[in-house]
């Protein structure tokens, strides 16, 4: 073979686990030394150790030499072995250590596409065996082989080895598990590592570990999957009456090409690529993977950042708020139900809480826990998400990168994992706020047609919204002026009466308002009850938002002025009026939609 076929070959990255004793090192070193992959005099080296010692040769020997060389200072890395074949490499990922391997699993640092999984054959199936299937099937590894090995210390039986396939099959099934295949070995004889040994086990007529390891597939690179660009910033360009609005990030997979139509997540928005732009480069009219690159649209569509953009040609990532996921958590203090905490998925950052435990697996003794109510540091941990607004994203399963999830508390990294599946609104933490607080609602003696009638009103949130600047706080202190000398009752709510000042940079903006809004929406609720006109601001909301707003105020509806660009796609505006409009006309056309709607009796 030639030096560039060589170096050509893919790389594929394979876990090994098992129970202590299974013989996991032994089948190790056996690969090693069947495919040649050892230092050069190593093998000779350990048998002849061996022998001066009087202790029987055993190919686990050839990892413990290894590390034994890694201690003197030469770089092999003890938990990783390195072997190639005619067809690619493979880096054995060996893992000792649960919790840092656990932890690189599940943070992307390490990705194992296959896994071996050692069963003694005299000794069975153990306790560890299934806590290390339960962490290949945590990890979302979809190709595992098991090999039951030590098959010479049952006579090559295939009872045996039948009996502790149709035991493990059964526990696999439980978890979802697919396995690829059940290979009978015996690791220390190399019977079925890399040659096949029909004169042990005649009943046998399947692969290798070498070739079902050769027939494992290679996941496709990432300039040839499903196209994915996590807005990073729009940037827009005023001087010489440049109107551009040009899109920035960096591609996370596939590939982009002008005149491609393109949406973006959550919003829903299209428009199709008109350009792709970057600093001092040469014209293209496409841009892939891993590349950092602005794109121009053919229409001026209003989009934040944290929007997911795809091909609307490709399949589509998953929009949802609620999600099940696999996380190890690296916080010293535990993750705890009802607790905000910041979620980052690709360049969204949102408030996210625990909504619910499935299970755990503690990282250092591989036990799983059901019915907790915290994650411990170095848990990795089944558990469902919730965040305040809705996310776009990937299973891990079907696009690695953009299912990946980052917990932040306190301004420190605490969590990491992957998406395993999308859920609905059923059972969210929202509806079950709002739920509970209409249950336990309690009303007086004063019914609500009674004070409409009484202030010449009924209860109602207007919202005045619109960009910083385009006047709606000096429209909406004007509005509540003339409503309440016309003998309404009204009240001026501003936002800052109540909450923080908002900093006007937009990704603080934004993820001050979730909380922000959820308030808004439960102090209204109360407000409006009572038969007052409460009228406040809102600045760069979305159809999301005001969704929100609705929900958190019904069965009360909201009343909707929109002051410039309008920026809803969905949701109805009830009034539109100019960026800073002229204010008696604004004030007029507001008082006539509002008498319009019967809003105001009187």
């Amino acid at each position: 073979m030639s030096t560039n076929s060589i170096l050509e070959r893919e790389h594929l990255d394979v876990v090994i686990v098992g129970h202590v004793d299974h013989g996991k090192s032994t089948v190790i070193g056996r690969l090693m030394a069947d495919t040649n992959s050892l230092p050069e005099g190593k093998l000779d080296a350990v048998k002849a150790m061996c022998a001066a010692n009087s202790r029987p040769f055993e190919y686990a020997f050839l990892l413990d030499a290894l590390k034994n060389e890694q201690a003197q200072g030469i770089t092999i890395d003890t938990a990783r072995c390195f072997f190639k074949t005619e067809k690619r490499h493979y880096i054995i990922n060996d893992a000792p250590g649960h919790i840092e391997f656990l932890k690189n699993m599940v943070t992307g640092a390490a990705r194992a596409e296959a896994a071996l999984l050692v069963i003694d054959a005299q000794e069975g199936v153990k306790e560890n065996s299934k806590r290390h299937g339960y962490m290949v099937s945590m990890l979302g590894v979809k190709q595992l082989c098991v090999l039951v090995n030590k098959m010479d210390l049952v006579d090559y039986s295939e009872q045996a080895f039948n009996d502790i396939k149709a035991e493990y099959l059964e526990f696999l099934e439980q978890l979802g598990v697919h396995p690829t295949s059940f290979i009978p070995v015996s690791a220390r004889e190399g019977v079925n590592i890399t040659n096949k040994s029909p004169k042990e086990m005649p009943w046998y007529d399947g692969m290798t570990v070498l070739d079902q390891m050769d027939d494992f597939e290679k996941a496709r690179g990432d300039a040839d999957k499903t196209f994915r660009l996590p807005v990073q910033d729009i940037y827009k360009f005023t001087a010489s009456g440049d109107e551009r609005r040009i899109v920035a990030g960096t591609v996370s997979t596939g590939r982009v090409h002008v005149g491609d139509a393109i949406r973006f997540l959550p919003s829903g928005k299209e428009s199709v690529v008109k350009s792709v732009e970057g600093f001092s480069m040469a014209e293209r009219t496409e841009v892939g993977a891993g590349y950092a690159t602005g794109l121009t649209l053919t229409t001026q569509i209003y989009i934040k950042p944290g929007e997911l953009m795809v091909r609307i040609d490709e399949p589509q990532p998953k929009v949802s708020r609620r999600f099940r996921v696999n996380m190890f958590w690296m916080g010293r203090p535990p993750m705890v139900l009802g607790k905000q905490y910041k979620l980052k998925v690709g360049a969204a950052s949102v408030s996210v809480e625990l909504a619910e435990v499935i299970q755990v697996l503690d990282a250092s003794e591989l036990s799983s826990v059901t019915n907790k109510q915290q994650i411990d540091r170095h848990d990795v941990a089944e558990c469902i998400l919730e965040t305040t607004r809705p996310v776009a994203f990937d299973l891990r399963n079907e696009l690695e990168k953009t299912g990946r999830v980052v917990i932040v508390d306190d301004h420190e990294i605490t969590g990491a994992g992957v998406i395993l599946e999308a859920l609905d609104e059923t059972g969210s933490v929202m509806a079950e706020h709002i739920r509970e607080r209409e249950h336990d609602w309690e009303r007086g003696l004063v019914s609500y047609e009674e004070r409409s009638a009484k202030y010449g009103n009924v209860g109602k949130l207007i919202i005045l919204h619109g960009e910083y600047g385009c006047g709606k706080r000096r429209v909406a202190k004007q509005l509540e002026r003339v409503l309440f000398d016309r003998g309404h009752k009204t009240y001026y709510f501003g936002i800052s009466n109540y909450f923080e000042e908002l900093d006007h940079d937009a990704r603080t903006r934004d993820q001050g308002r979730e909380e922000h809004l959820e308030k808004l929406g439960d102090l209204a609720r109360v407000i409006t009850d009572a038969g007052t006109l409460l009228i406040t601001t809102v600045t760069d909301a979305d159809d999301f938002d005001l969704e929100s707003l609705k929900r958190m105020t019904a069965p009360i509806e909201i009343f909707v002025v929109n002051l410039g660009e309008n920026l809803f796609d969905k949701f109805p505006i009830d009034v539109a009026l100019p960026y800073r409009p002229e204010m008696d006309e604004a004030i007029n056309t507001i008082v006539d939609v509002l008498t319009e709607k019967k809003i105001l009796l009187k």
